[in-house]
């Protein structure tokens, strides 16, 4: 290869591995209880990868790990291994990481999805609202990225994919705790990226829009494209086969959003707060 055509690669080539084979590898997902976890959990399990899924609700993620077993093509030989924790608990968080390796060896890909959201205005702010959503949506989730790093590094090899929101682009009515917590998972998925690239490690920021999910069933607005949990763990998987460092979808909204990032704030929040009607 050509020096020009390696410059052209690094510009417009993919950022991360493309992962297309999905067949043995081993995925640990870290909310899968419900949600875009539950059903990245079941494409994934179809397409013939070992899961450890892992949820604060043992009874639902049990039932997940059948329904996983049950999806997976061909005879089960390992079960989806199910490891209930609460990623705001770093001593659960080893224990499960080290029950993996017991189980595998190693590990080709977290996916860190675990998170809350509470719908709140500015005037509704409350210290219990600010650290319930900053423990489990970043501390919880920079937690679990240092208790699996080591053992990435150690291989040369793996990916962790963090999911944020389209929230962190910008300030959102309603996201008043919810927003910053993203964003700031947005900053550290692109710290995380210009480290771990070199060592061989892949890092996927997953930006999702309005995804129907027992959280978003908070919200007493229209959510505009609004998509199911299977659509969103398609839009995934397609991401991963891509090798995009940020998956974002649907793109109809969130180019949308990313376009309102360009323009000054004297348009910014008028036209947020005409879109919104808050």
């Amino acid at each position: 290869m050509s020096a020009g055509a390696g410059v052209l690669r690094s510009l417009f080539g993919p950022l991360n591995t493309p992962l297309r084979d999905w067949a043995g590898r081993r995925v640990w997902i870290v909310g899968a209880s419900s949600g875009i976890g539950e059903a990245l959990a079941l494409a994934l399990a179809r397409r013939g990868a070992r899961l450890a899924l892992s949820a604060r609700g043992e009874d639902k993620l049990r039932a997940v790990c059948a329904a996983c077993d049950g999806a997976r093509p061909g005879p089960v030989a390992v079960g989806t291994l199910a490891l209930a924790l609460d990623l705001t608990d770093t001593a659960a968080l080893a224990r499960a990481r080290d029950e993996i390796l017991a189980h595998w060896g190693g590990i080709d890909l977290v996916v860190f999805n675990a998170g809350t959201y509470r719908p709140l205005r500015a005037w509704e702010l409350s210290i219990e609202a600010v650290r319930e959503t900053l423990d489990l949506n970043l501390v919880g989730t920079m937690s679990g990225v240092a208790a699996v790093l080591p053992t990435l590094l150690a291989q040369g090899s793996g990916a962790l994919a963090l999911v944020g929101s389209v929230a962190g682009y910008g300030g959102l009515p309603k996201a008043t705790v919810y927003g910053p917590s993203k964003a700031a998972l947005i900053n550290f998925a692109e710290v995380l990226h210009l480290d771990l690239a070199p060592r061989g490690i892949d890092v996927f920021l997953i930006d999702p829009g309005f995804v129907a999910t027992p959280l978003t069933a908070h919200n007493d607005f229209t959510m505009p494209a609004l998509q199911t949990p299977a659509q969103a763990a398609e839009a995934i998987v397609e991401g991963f086969a891509r090798g995009e460092f940020e998956i974002h979808f649907p793109k109809r909204f969130t180019r949308v959003l990313k376009l309102l990032q360009w323009l000054p704030r004297r348009l910014y929040f008028p036209l947020v707060r005409r879109a919104t009607g808050l």
